[in-house]
């Protein structure tokens, strides 16, 4: 026996339930067709020192956002700016997202008052993420360079 007792109450329910069914379906059918290669997030971060300094830079392809300041001193600046397609095609045409896994972080070096290089780069279907990588000598090359193309992107006074 049904819960619902009217007739047009139920088939209203049931075509309710089946557009949700369906709706459902295509999100995922869209997603599967995506290159999961493809570069949706670039991060990089200095954090650290004893006055506790940090400089965020965070970059989408539509957008590019930094951040600077002293932490013991309370400064803090921030800076947005859109980014046209052709920068941000620039920008990811450097990096090997299959070479990304060879990639080996160092530990913090946060503990005895030193810097921590941090980079984030999320892909589709995966987020890589490596706290100073610069000792790889072998494998750091595309990260060197994505930070330079970053910080050719800020103005001045965050450099």
């Amino acid at each position: 026996m049904s819960a619902i007792k009217y007739p047009g109450l139920k088939i209203f329910s049931i075509l309710i339930l089946l557009l949700i069914f369906i709706s459902c379906n295509r999100k995922e059918s869209g997603s599967a067709n995506k290159d999961p290669n493809e570069i949706i997030l670039i991060s990089y971060s200095e954090i650290g020192g004893p006055l506790g300094n940090y400089s965020i830079i965070k970059v989408t392809e539509d957008s590019i956002h930094a951040e600077q300041g002293v932490t013991k001193s309370k400064t803090h600046k921030e800076w947005k700016s859109a980014l046209s397609p052709q920068t941000w095609r620039r920008l990811i045409s450097n990096i090997d997202v299959k070479a990304l896994d060879r990639i080996k972080s160092s530990p913090s070096q946060q503990s005895v008052d030193g810097f921590d290089e941090t980079f984030q780069i999320r892909t589709s279907k995966k987020y890589h993420a490596y706290v100073n990588a610069f000792v790889d000598t072998a494998h750091y090359g595309q990260l060197k360079k994505l930070k330079d193309q970053m910080r050719a992107l800020l103005p001045t006074e965050y450099n």
